[in-house]
Protein backbone atom coordinates (compact mmCIF):
# COMPACT_ATOMS: atom_id res chain seq x y z
CA UNK A 1 0.00 0.00 0.00
CA UNK A 2 1.10 3.83 -0.81
CA UNK A 3 2.63 6.39 1.90
CA UNK A 4 0.21 8.24 3.44
CA UNK A 5 0.38 11.92 4.59
CA UNK A 6 -1.67 12.64 7.92
CA UNK A 7 -1.26 16.42 7.67
CA UNK A 8 -3.75 17.04 5.43
CA UNK A 9 -8.10 16.10 5.37
CA UNK A 10 -10.72 16.52 8.19
CA UNK A 11 -8.76 15.63 11.56
CA UNK A 12 -11.91 13.07 12.99
CA UNK A 13 -11.83 11.46 9.56
CA UNK A 14 -8.78 11.22 8.93
CA UNK A 15 -7.92 9.23 12.42
CA UNK A 16 -10.98 6.71 11.77
CA UNK A 17 -9.43 5.71 8.31
CA UNK A 18 -6.45 5.52 9.55
CA UNK A 19 -7.15 3.62 12.72
CA UNK A 20 -9.64 1.09 10.99
CA UNK A 21 -7.19 -0.99 9.40
CA UNK A 22 -5.41 -0.98 12.39
CA UNK A 23 -8.38 -2.68 14.10
CA UNK A 24 -7.62 -5.11 11.52
CA UNK A 25 -4.34 -5.78 12.77
CA UNK A 26 -5.05 -5.83 16.73
CA UNK A 27 -7.66 -8.27 16.39
CA UNK A 28 -5.35 -11.15 14.73
CA UNK A 29 -2.14 -9.73 17.22
CA UNK A 30 -4.53 -10.34 20.12
CA UNK A 31 -5.02 -13.91 18.29
CA UNK A 32 -1.42 -14.87 18.87
CA UNK A 33 -2.20 -13.81 22.67
CA UNK A 34 -5.21 -15.25 22.54
CA UNK A 35 -4.74 -18.83 21.23
CA UNK A 36 -2.29 -19.85 23.08
CA UNK A 37 -4.53 -19.60 26.28
CA UNK A 38 -7.57 -20.39 24.43
CA UNK A 39 -5.78 -23.86 22.82
CA UNK A 40 -4.33 -24.99 26.32
CA UNK A 41 -7.37 -24.19 28.39
CA UNK A 42 -9.79 -25.55 26.08
CA UNK A 43 -7.20 -28.93 24.45
CA UNK A 44 -5.09 -28.85 27.54
CA UNK A 45 -6.00 -28.65 31.01
CA UNK A 46 -6.28 -25.63 33.56
CA UNK A 47 -2.76 -26.22 34.67
CA UNK A 48 -1.49 -25.77 31.14
CA UNK A 49 -3.73 -22.54 30.57
CA UNK A 50 -2.51 -21.06 34.14
CA UNK A 51 1.22 -22.02 32.97
CA UNK A 52 0.64 -19.83 29.84
CA UNK A 53 -1.30 -17.35 31.44
CA UNK A 54 1.66 -17.27 34.27
CA UNK A 55 4.64 -16.98 31.72
CA UNK A 56 2.96 -13.84 29.40
CA UNK A 57 3.65 -11.38 32.60
CA UNK A 58 7.16 -12.14 31.53
CA UNK A 59 7.52 -12.31 27.85
CA UNK A 60 5.69 -8.57 28.29
CA UNK A 61 9.83 -7.89 29.44
CA UNK A 62 10.55 -8.60 26.20
CA UNK A 63 7.56 -7.12 24.43
CA UNK A 64 8.92 -3.52 26.20
CA UNK A 65 11.87 -3.52 24.86
CA UNK A 66 10.17 -4.56 21.00
CA UNK A 67 7.83 -1.85 21.63
CA UNK A 68 10.18 0.66 22.52
CA UNK A 69 12.32 0.05 19.44
CA UNK A 70 8.91 0.05 17.41
CA UNK A 71 7.72 3.53 19.24
CA UNK A 72 11.74 5.15 18.63
CA UNK A 73 11.34 4.41 15.32
CA UNK A 74 8.42 4.87 14.41
CA UNK A 75 8.14 8.98 16.26
CA UNK A 76 11.21 9.74 14.65
CA UNK A 77 10.92 8.73 11.18
CA UNK A 78 6.88 9.90 11.02
CA UNK A 79 8.56 13.83 12.25
CA UNK A 80 10.84 13.20 9.49
CA UNK A 81 7.82 12.24 7.06
CA UNK A 82 5.37 15.20 8.24
CA UNK A 83 8.32 17.52 7.30
CA UNK A 84 9.61 15.78 4.06
CA UNK A 85 12.64 15.30 4.78
CA UNK A 86 12.89 11.59 2.96
CA UNK A 87 16.49 11.33 3.54
CA UNK A 88 16.47 11.62 7.26
CA UNK A 89 13.50 9.16 7.24
CA UNK A 90 15.89 6.80 5.61
CA UNK A 91 18.72 7.27 8.54
CA UNK A 92 15.82 7.05 11.09
CA UNK A 93 15.10 3.78 9.84
CA UNK A 94 18.23 2.46 9.19
CA UNK A 95 19.77 3.50 12.79
CA UNK A 96 17.00 2.40 14.46
CA UNK A 97 17.57 -1.19 12.51
CA UNK A 98 20.95 -1.09 13.74
CA UNK A 99 20.04 -1.05 17.54
CA UNK A 100 16.59 -3.17 17.53
CA UNK A 101 19.21 -5.70 16.40
CA UNK A 102 21.77 -5.21 18.93
CA UNK A 103 19.16 -5.26 21.84
CA UNK A 104 17.39 -8.35 20.53
CA UNK A 105 20.68 -10.39 20.75
CA UNK A 106 21.47 -9.26 24.38
CA UNK A 107 17.74 -9.85 25.37
CA UNK A 108 17.64 -13.51 23.83
CA UNK A 109 20.79 -14.62 25.42
CA UNK A 110 19.13 -13.36 28.82
CA UNK A 111 15.89 -14.71 28.51
CA UNK A 112 17.36 -18.37 27.54
CA UNK A 113 19.69 -17.93 30.70
CA UNK A 114 17.13 -16.85 33.16
CA UNK A 115 14.09 -18.08 32.44
CA UNK A 116 13.21 -19.90 35.96
CA UNK A 117 14.64 -17.37 37.85
CA UNK A 118 12.28 -14.97 36.24
CA UNK A 119 9.83 -17.50 37.14
CA UNK A 120 10.48 -18.00 40.55
CA UNK A 121 10.41 -14.30 41.03
CA UNK A 122 6.98 -13.65 40.76
CA UNK A 123 6.23 -17.21 42.67
CA UNK A 124 5.52 -19.20 39.80
CA UNK A 125 3.35 -22.25 41.54
CA UNK A 126 5.25 -25.61 41.13
CA UNK A 127 2.89 -27.58 39.88
CA UNK A 128 2.95 -25.71 36.78
CA UNK A 129 7.05 -24.51 37.11
CA UNK A 130 8.15 -26.69 34.20
CA UNK A 131 5.63 -26.09 31.76
CA UNK A 132 5.86 -22.95 31.88
CA UNK A 133 9.95 -22.84 31.78
CA UNK A 134 8.93 -24.86 28.28
CA UNK A 135 7.28 -22.37 27.39
CA UNK A 136 8.40 -19.49 28.03
CA UNK A 137 12.65 -20.63 26.64
CA UNK A 138 10.04 -21.64 23.09
CA UNK A 139 9.37 -17.99 23.22
CA UNK A 140 12.07 -16.58 23.67
CA UNK A 141 13.58 -18.47 20.77
CA UNK A 142 11.03 -16.02 18.68
CA UNK A 143 12.78 -12.64 20.08
CA UNK A 144 14.33 -11.72 16.69
CA UNK A 145 10.71 -12.13 14.76
CA UNK A 146 9.06 -10.16 17.54
CA UNK A 147 11.81 -7.35 17.14
CA UNK A 148 11.93 -7.18 13.55
CA UNK A 149 8.26 -7.51 13.14
CA UNK A 150 7.47 -4.79 15.51
CA UNK A 151 9.98 -2.38 13.93
CA UNK A 152 8.58 -2.84 10.27
CA UNK A 153 5.21 -1.86 12.06
CA UNK A 154 6.37 0.57 13.22
CA UNK A 155 7.91 1.99 10.12
CA UNK A 156 4.63 1.14 8.11
CA UNK A 157 2.72 3.37 10.88
CA UNK A 158 5.26 6.34 10.38
CA UNK A 159 4.88 6.37 6.64
CA UNK A 160 1.02 6.33 7.40
CA UNK A 161 0.27 2.46 5.72
CA UNK A 162 -1.37 1.11 8.18
CA UNK A 163 -3.20 -1.52 6.07
CA UNK A 164 -0.27 -3.68 5.04
CA UNK A 165 0.38 -4.68 9.02
CA UNK A 166 -3.48 -5.93 8.77
CA UNK A 167 -2.70 -8.25 5.44
CA UNK A 168 0.51 -10.07 7.57
CA UNK A 169 -1.33 -10.62 11.01
CA UNK A 170 -4.29 -11.85 9.42
CA UNK A 171 -2.48 -14.87 7.44
CA UNK A 172 0.17 -15.69 10.54
CA UNK A 173 -2.77 -15.11 13.11
CA UNK A 174 -5.30 -17.70 11.11
CA UNK A 175 -2.24 -20.35 10.76
CA UNK A 176 -1.13 -19.52 14.45
CA UNK A 177 -4.61 -20.79 15.72
CA UNK A 178 -4.44 -23.58 13.41
CA UNK A 179 -1.44 -25.17 14.34
CA UNK A 180 -1.67 -24.48 18.08
CA UNK A 181 -4.76 -26.98 17.52
CA UNK A 182 -2.69 -29.50 15.30
CA UNK A 183 0.32 -30.00 17.38
CA UNK A 184 -1.70 -30.28 20.70
CA UNK A 185 -4.70 -32.50 19.61
CA UNK A 186 -2.95 -34.30 16.81
CA UNK A 187 0.52 -34.12 17.74
CA UNK A 188 -0.25 -34.15 21.80
CA UNK A 189 2.63 -31.56 22.08
CA UNK A 190 1.17 -30.05 25.20
CA UNK A 191 2.60 -26.29 25.92
CA UNK A 192 5.58 -26.83 23.96
CA UNK A 193 3.26 -27.24 21.04
CA UNK A 194 1.38 -23.73 21.62
CA UNK A 195 4.82 -22.47 21.87
CA UNK A 196 6.44 -23.78 18.76
CA UNK A 197 3.01 -22.68 16.65
CA UNK A 198 3.52 -18.92 17.82
CA UNK A 199 7.29 -19.60 16.77
CA UNK A 200 6.86 -20.58 13.42
CA UNK A 201 3.62 -17.87 12.88
CA UNK A 202 5.81 -14.67 14.18
CA UNK A 203 8.19 -15.92 11.75
CA UNK A 204 5.62 -16.19 8.86
CA UNK A 205 4.67 -12.53 9.73
CA UNK A 206 7.95 -11.00 10.33
CA UNK A 207 9.87 -12.13 6.79
CA UNK A 208 7.74 -10.77 4.09
CA UNK A 209 6.78 -7.37 6.59
CA UNK A 210 10.73 -6.82 6.43
CA UNK A 211 10.95 -7.22 2.76
CA UNK A 212 7.96 -4.81 1.91
CA UNK A 213 9.45 -2.67 4.24
CA UNK A 214 12.91 -2.48 2.48
CA UNK A 215 10.64 -1.99 -0.68
CA UNK A 216 9.05 1.08 0.84
CA UNK A 217 12.54 2.67 2.37
CA UNK A 218 14.12 1.77 -0.90
CA UNK A 219 10.97 3.89 -2.67
CA UNK A 220 11.59 7.17 -0.98
CA UNK A 221 12.60 9.94 -3.29
CA UNK A 222 15.93 11.13 -1.72
CA UNK A 223 19.24 11.65 -2.60
CA UNK A 224 21.78 9.33 -0.98
CA UNK A 225 21.54 9.25 2.86
CA UNK A 226 23.84 8.36 5.60
CA UNK A 227 23.23 4.74 6.95
CA UNK A 228 23.59 5.47 10.83
CA UNK A 229 24.53 8.98 12.27
CA UNK A 230 24.93 9.81 15.96
CA UNK A 231 21.90 12.36 15.59
CA UNK A 232 19.64 10.21 14.52
CA UNK A 233 20.64 7.13 17.08
CA UNK A 234 20.04 9.98 19.54
CA UNK A 235 16.80 11.07 18.23
CA UNK A 236 15.75 7.31 18.27
CA UNK A 237 17.01 6.95 22.08
CA UNK A 238 15.40 9.70 22.96
CA UNK A 239 11.90 7.72 22.61
CA UNK A 240 13.11 4.32 22.88
CA UNK A 241 14.63 4.32 25.85
CA UNK A 242 11.71 6.39 28.14
CA UNK A 243 9.28 4.20 25.93
CA UNK A 244 10.98 0.65 27.14
CA UNK A 245 11.71 2.03 30.75
CA UNK A 246 7.68 3.04 30.78
CA UNK A 247 6.94 -0.84 29.45
CA UNK A 248 9.06 -1.68 32.52
CA UNK A 249 7.58 -0.17 34.68
CA UNK A 250 4.26 -1.63 33.44
CA UNK A 251 5.83 -5.31 33.37
CA UNK A 252 6.89 -4.54 36.94
CA UNK A 253 3.55 -3.49 38.42
CA UNK A 254 1.84 -6.19 36.56
CA UNK A 255 4.24 -8.91 37.92
CA UNK A 256 3.66 -7.53 41.81
CA UNK A 257 -0.08 -7.73 40.75
CA UNK A 258 0.62 -11.58 39.27
CA UNK A 259 2.48 -12.13 42.17
CA UNK A 260 -0.54 -11.41 44.56
CA UNK A 261 -2.89 -13.26 42.55
CA UNK A 262 -0.51 -16.43 42.23
CA UNK A 263 -0.91 -16.36 46.30
CA UNK A 264 -4.34 -17.81 45.81
CA UNK A 265 -3.36 -20.34 44.26
CA UNK A 266 -3.43 -22.13 40.88
CA UNK A 267 -7.37 -21.89 39.97
CA UNK A 268 -7.54 -18.41 40.75
CA UNK A 269 -4.14 -17.50 38.83
CA UNK A 270 -6.36 -19.75 35.91
CA UNK A 271 -9.41 -17.70 36.29
CA UNK A 272 -7.18 -14.42 36.65
CA UNK A 273 -5.40 -15.18 33.03
CA UNK A 274 -8.65 -15.63 31.41
CA UNK A 275 -10.02 -12.19 32.64
CA UNK A 276 -7.00 -9.83 32.63
CA UNK A 277 -6.45 -11.01 28.95
CA UNK A 278 -9.79 -10.04 28.51
CA UNK A 279 -8.89 -7.19 29.97
CA UNK A 280 -6.05 -6.49 28.17
CA UNK A 281 -7.85 -7.22 24.55
CA UNK A 282 -9.80 -3.98 25.51
CA UNK A 283 -6.93 -1.44 26.68
CA UNK A 284 -5.02 -2.81 23.43
CA UNK A 285 -8.34 -1.28 21.13
CA UNK A 286 -7.43 1.84 22.66
CA UNK A 287 -4.38 1.27 22.36
CA UNK A 288 -4.66 0.88 18.68
CA UNK A 289 -5.90 4.47 18.26
CA UNK A 290 -3.59 5.69 20.57
CA UNK A 291 -0.68 4.36 17.85
CA UNK A 292 -2.76 6.47 15.08
CA UNK A 293 -2.95 9.38 17.08
CA UNK A 294 0.93 9.03 17.97
CA UNK A 295 1.67 9.10 14.52
CA UNK A 296 -0.75 11.84 13.71
CA UNK A 297 0.45 13.79 15.79
CA UNK A 298 3.92 13.66 15.11
CA UNK A 299 3.29 14.09 11.32
CA UNK A 300 1.42 17.48 12.21
CA UNK A 301 4.34 18.74 14.67
CA UNK A 302 6.51 17.88 12.03
CA UNK A 303 4.73 20.18 9.85
CA UNK A 304 4.18 22.34 11.98
CA UNK A 305 0.59 22.32 12.26
CA UNK A 306 0.22 22.01 16.66
CA UNK A 307 -3.81 23.01 16.68
CA UNK A 308 -4.52 20.42 14.27
CA UNK A 309 -2.47 17.86 16.29
CA UNK A 310 -5.27 18.85 19.03
CA UNK A 311 -8.42 18.46 16.56
CA UNK A 312 -7.05 15.09 16.44
CA UNK A 313 -6.51 14.34 19.87
CA UNK A 314 -10.16 15.60 20.42
CA UNK A 315 -11.75 13.16 18.15
CA UNK A 316 -9.24 10.05 19.21
CA UNK A 317 -11.20 10.82 22.76
CA UNK A 318 -14.52 10.13 21.12
CA UNK A 319 -13.50 7.66 19.06
CA UNK A 320 -12.64 5.54 22.01
CA UNK A 321 -14.92 6.46 24.65
CA UNK A 322 -17.54 4.89 21.73
CA UNK A 323 -15.45 1.63 22.59
CA UNK A 324 -15.32 1.91 25.84
CA UNK A 325 -19.10 2.17 26.62
CA UNK A 326 -19.62 -0.73 23.96
CA UNK A 327 -17.17 -3.06 25.72
CA UNK A 328 -18.16 -2.35 29.66
CA UNK A 329 -22.20 -3.18 28.17
CA UNK A 330 -20.56 -6.80 26.89
CA UNK A 331 -18.49 -7.24 29.74
CA UNK A 332 -20.97 -6.80 32.22
CA UNK A 333 -23.90 -8.52 31.04
CA UNK A 334 -21.80 -12.15 29.26
CA UNK A 335 -19.01 -12.38 31.27
CA UNK A 336 -19.31 -15.87 31.98
CA UNK A 337 -19.62 -16.64 28.04
CA UNK A 338 -16.48 -15.14 26.84
CA UNK A 339 -14.54 -17.03 30.05
CA UNK A 340 -16.17 -20.08 28.82
CA UNK A 341 -14.39 -19.48 25.02
CA UNK A 342 -10.98 -19.81 26.79
CA UNK A 343 -12.25 -22.99 29.25
CA UNK A 344 -14.67 -25.50 28.06
CA UNK A 345 -16.00 -26.67 31.24
CA UNK A 346 -14.23 -24.06 33.79
CA UNK A 347 -14.70 -25.06 37.67
CA UNK A 348 -17.15 -22.97 39.58
CA UNK A 349 -14.02 -20.93 41.26
CA UNK A 350 -11.94 -20.00 37.87
CA UNK A 351 -15.25 -19.27 36.49
CA UNK A 352 -16.12 -16.21 39.65
CA UNK A 353 -12.71 -15.42 39.59
CA UNK A 354 -13.07 -14.61 35.92
CA UNK A 355 -16.39 -13.06 35.61
CA UNK A 356 -16.10 -10.69 39.64
CA UNK A 357 -12.96 -8.89 38.04
CA UNK A 358 -14.77 -8.27 34.72
CA UNK A 359 -18.02 -6.66 36.10
CA UNK A 360 -15.50 -4.84 38.73
CA UNK A 361 -13.36 -3.67 35.89
CA UNK A 362 -15.32 -2.77 33.09
CA UNK A 363 -17.58 0.01 34.25
CA UNK A 364 -13.95 1.78 34.16
CA UNK A 365 -13.20 1.82 30.79
CA UNK A 366 -13.60 5.05 30.02
CA UNK A 367 -10.09 5.83 32.61
CA UNK A 368 -7.68 4.32 30.55
CA UNK A 369 -9.04 5.02 27.52
CA UNK A 370 -8.67 8.96 28.44
CA UNK A 371 -4.98 8.15 29.53
CA UNK A 372 -4.03 6.37 26.99
CA UNK A 373 -5.17 8.65 24.54
CA UNK A 374 -3.04 11.70 26.31
CA UNK A 375 -0.12 9.56 26.62
CA UNK A 376 -0.47 8.99 22.84
CA UNK A 377 -0.29 12.73 22.01
CA UNK A 378 2.80 13.16 24.49
CA UNK A 379 4.82 10.60 22.50
CA UNK A 380 3.78 12.07 19.36
CA UNK A 381 5.09 15.86 20.77
CA UNK A 382 8.27 13.94 22.03
CA UNK A 383 7.03 14.63 25.54
CA UNK A 384 8.26 10.99 27.30
CA UNK A 385 9.05 11.74 30.50
CA UNK A 386 5.21 12.66 31.11
CA UNK A 387 4.06 9.18 29.75
CA UNK A 388 6.74 7.38 32.39
CA UNK A 389 5.49 9.46 35.43
CA UNK A 390 2.13 8.85 34.30
CA UNK A 391 2.25 5.00 33.85
CA UNK A 392 4.83 5.10 37.19
CA UNK A 393 1.71 6.44 38.75
CA UNK A 394 -1.02 4.00 37.19
CA UNK A 395 0.98 0.57 38.05
CA UNK A 396 2.29 2.00 41.06
CA UNK A 397 -0.91 2.68 42.16
CA UNK A 398 -2.95 -0.55 41.36
CA UNK A 399 0.18 -3.08 42.76
CA UNK A 400 0.04 -0.91 46.23
CA UNK A 401 -3.52 -0.93 45.89
CA UNK A 402 -4.06 -4.76 45.40
CA UNK A 403 -1.49 -5.32 48.13
CA UNK A 404 -3.44 -3.74 50.60
CA UNK A 405 -6.45 -4.74 49.76
CA UNK A 406 -5.30 -8.33 49.83
CA UNK A 407 -3.50 -7.97 53.44
CA UNK A 408 -6.55 -6.22 54.70
CA UNK A 409 -9.46 -8.14 53.54
CA UNK A 410 -7.31 -11.91 52.30
CA UNK A 411 -9.33 -12.48 49.22
CA UNK A 412 -8.96 -12.64 45.58
CA UNK A 413 -11.80 -10.43 45.10
CA UNK A 414 -11.04 -7.05 46.91
CA UNK A 415 -7.59 -7.22 44.60
CA UNK A 416 -9.85 -6.89 41.74
CA UNK A 417 -10.47 -3.12 43.22
CA UNK A 418 -7.22 -2.46 42.75
CA UNK A 419 -7.74 -1.66 39.01
CA UNK A 420 -10.59 0.97 38.91
CA UNK A 421 -8.44 2.73 41.69
CA UNK A 422 -5.46 3.14 39.49
CA UNK A 423 -7.08 3.81 36.01
CA UNK A 424 -9.52 6.79 37.48
CA UNK A 425 -6.74 8.59 39.45
CA UNK A 426 -3.94 8.15 36.93
CA UNK A 427 -6.00 9.10 33.86
CA UNK A 428 -7.86 12.24 36.21
CA UNK A 429 -3.74 13.38 36.62
CA UNK A 430 -2.67 12.69 33.32
CA UNK A 431 -5.53 14.66 31.28
CA UNK A 432 -4.62 17.54 33.89
CA UNK A 433 -0.99 17.42 32.54
CA UNK A 434 -2.22 17.26 28.76
CA UNK A 435 -4.54 20.78 29.57
CA UNK A 436 -1.19 22.13 30.47
CA UNK A 437 1.08 21.17 27.70
CA UNK A 438 -1.63 21.69 25.12
CA UNK A 439 -2.04 25.28 26.15
CA UNK A 440 1.26 25.77 26.19
CA UNK A 441 4.25 27.50 23.62
CA UNK A 442 3.43 26.18 20.19
CA UNK A 443 0.51 24.49 21.32
CA UNK A 444 -2.23 27.16 21.61
CA UNK A 445 -5.18 26.99 19.45
CA UNK A 446 -5.56 30.20 17.63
Amino acid sequence: MANRDLTVGEPGKVIRSYCLPLFGSVFFQQLYNLADSFVAGRFIDEGALAAVGNGYEITMVFIAFAVGCNTGCSVTAARHFGAKAYGKVRTAITTALIATVAVCALLTFGGLLFTPSLLRLIHTPDSIFASSVTYLRIYTYGLPFLFLYNLATGIFSALGDSRTPFYFLAASSTANIALDIVFVSQFHMGVAGVGWATFLCQGAACIPAVLVVYRKVKSLRANKAPFITSLALKDFSHVAVPTVFQQAVIVSGNMILQGVVNSYGVTVTAGYSVAVKLINLVTTYFTTIGTGLTNYTAQNLGAKLPPRAREGFRASVKFVWVIAIAMCLLYEFFPSILVQIFVSSPSQAVLQTATDFLRIASPFFFAPALKIMCDAFFCGAKKMGLIVFTLTLDLGLRAAAAVTCSAAFGTAFSVWFAWPIGWVIAAGITYLMYRRVSAGVGFKET
